[in-house]
């Protein structure tokens, strides 16, 4: 019995080898092709670069996150000051900060440095990195 199948294995190995190859040699590239891709992936996931400095130096830098990218010279200005708060709230955010972007604009009190809005009893936010 199990010479039997050995046998029968060995015929159908031969008579379809061109076939099995064929077969053989698509799966191996496909896995090459994907790891290959998922490696390329990896690679820049980690390609992170970091600001350090005020505003004025780092104006051509750019800070990527997993794949957004965000050019320091493209956030919003601090025209008339450092930091901004809600007139209605009790925290300040730099002004590219997500919170100072939800602020309205009728709402907004700037503030020339964090010391001047924590004089006024304003406290830094939690989510703004960087206070």
């Amino acid at each position: 019995m199990l010479t039997d199948a050995k046998e029968y294995i060995k015929g159908f190995v031969r008579a379809r080898s061109g076939d099995l190859f064929v077969a053989c040699m698509i799966f191996l590239v496909s896995i090459g092709s994907f790891g290959l891709g998922r490696l390329s992936v990896r690679i820049t996931q980690h390609a992170t670069v970091r600001i350090t400095g005020k505003g004025a130096e780092v104006s051509t830098a750019a800070v990527m996150r997993g794949d957004a990218v965000k050019r320091v010279s493209e956030l919003p200005e601090a025209s008339a000051g450092a930091v901004v708060a809600s007139k209605n709230g009790t925290a300040y955010h730099l002004p590219w900060c997500s919170g100072a972007q939800k602020i309205k604009e009728e709402n907004k009190v700037w503030f020339a440095s964090k010391a001047d809005a924590e004089a006024r009893g304003y406290r830094p936010a939690a989510n703004c990195d960087g206070l």
